[in-house]
């Protein structure tokens, strides 16, 4: 049986194989990023992790509904339960052969979302520990973005296989040829949260990262399941693997919060630390702060209310042992990806805002080489737009999800 907690895990690397490292088959991706409308990067970096096939799965529409939620991290993908190097859900449904977790990812693409794909987790084989090298782990997940038609991707690196060197190897390795065989793809690695920051492990990684040239869009690390108290505890642990990660890539403070992310656990943890709606919103302010990378958690599976009986008693994989609406945890990721999530609909429709007067002076013109922060005013098109957080090259009113606030014409 899966444990309950899939996300508590460091990832610790070794050196890349310099032979075979880029003999995945050209072309393989092609076509594949091309089957679905890619969302923008602050999508893959909010979606909250989702098991399709395991743990009560709740329907994905229903919360995209509920909360205005467009992304989806899917988990997980393994080597099969009786050994072999192809990628299956769980270690049992074989990808080749799959259609349910398709159906889902069809589902929530119809409704104008997107998934990510997470490997590894807490349990089950990895395929780092069942491929040869790093070239056949990463070309059986070459497959999973083939079939799904990929734009981001999870290493979730967890105990006991980031304990083995070998595995983590071809990890590492099979996360740097997609990336370089899959332009654009999101990719992100996530590992264990310590007080300080993460463990030997985690350090181990980050150092064998860099002996590699390897840069995902973010290490994030969960804290959780550490000794942690709430969300003082996990931004200090934040702040701790921002200087990790500075020290180790020699990046400025800045630079370190835009590579870095957040893993949380919503509500009961498997060790019984509780993290309530009011921890998600410290540290959710925290991240829009730092400019940090990304924000999700484990899991919408848990993301609604107990039975009285179980509430608060024990950690469950179907929901989350504290006060809450479902799918209160699931808007702080829309909140990060700079959407607000709807209210209960109106008897009536509201009135229209009246539109803003024209400003009699345009702001300084918008730059996509320029990198701006939440309250900076540029003019555009001529509009004047005010940034909601950080963005760079993102142009004004190209999305309405977008980061550009339209204060009028100028």
């Amino acid at each position: 049986m899966r444990p309950l907690r899939a996300c508590l895990g460091a990832a610790a690397a070794v050196a890349l194989a310099a032979a075979g490292t880029t003999a995945l088959v050209a072309g393989s991706a092609s076509g594949a990023t091309n089957s679905a409308e890619a969302l923008s990067n602050r999508w893959y970096a909010a979606a909250p992790y989702l098991m399709p096939l395991d743990n009560d799965p709740p329907s994905a529409g229903a919360i995209m509904d509920a909360t205005g939620l467009k992304a989806f991290q899917l988990a997980f993908v393994l080597a099969p339960n009786g050994g072999g190097c192809s990628p299956t859900w769980d270690g049992t449904a074989a990808v080749s052969s799959d259609t349910a977790v398709k159906s889902v990812i069809d589902a929530i693409r119809a409704k104008g979302g997107d998934v990510s794909v997470s490997i590894g987790g807490y349990g089950g084989t990895k395929l780092g520990q069942a491929c040869s090298d790093a070239a056949s782990t990463a070309a059986a997940y070459q497959q999973v973005i083939t079939k799904y038609g990929l734009h981001a991707i999870d290493f979730d690196l967890e105990e006991p296989e980031y304990e083995n060197t070998a595995a983590i190897k071809n990890e590492i390795g099979a996360a740097r040829i997609l990336q370089q065989n899959n332009p654009g793809l999101y990719v992100s690695v996530t590992t264990a949260g310590t007080a300080d920051g993460t463990g030997w492990f985690g350090k181990q990684m980050l150092l064998e990262a860099k002996s590699q040239g390897f840069t995902p869009n973010n290490f994030s690390i969960m804290p959780f399941d550490g000794g942690f108290n709430g969300a003082a505890s996990q931004t200090s642990a934040l702040t701790n693997f921002n200087k990790i990660l500075q020290s180790t890539f020699g990046w400025s403070e800045a630079t370190a919060y835009a590579h870095e992310g957040f893993s949380g656990m919503n509500g009961r943890s498997d060790t019984g630390e509780i993290f309530t709606q009011a921890d998600f919103q410290t540290v959710l302010d925290y991240a829009t702060a730092h400019n940090m990378d990304r924000f999700t958690f484990w899991s919408l599976n848990r993301d609604r209310q107990c039975t009285p009986a179980d509430n608060g008693g024990r950690t469950s994989g179907t929901c989350s042992s504290v006060a809450q609406n479902s799918w209160d945890f699931a808007k702080y990721s829309v909140k990060f990806a700079g959407v607000t999530p709807p209210t209960t609909p109106p008897t009536s429709p509201p009135p229209s805002s009246p539109t803003p007067p024209p400003s009699t002076q345009c702001k300084p013109a918008w730059s996509g080489s320029t990198a701006y922060t939440g309250g900076s005013e540029v003019s555009y098109n001529s509009h004047n737009w005010k940034a909601k957080w950080w963005t760079q090259n993102e142009t004004p009113g190209a999305s309405q999800w977008g980061p550009w606030e339209d204060e009028g014409s100028c």
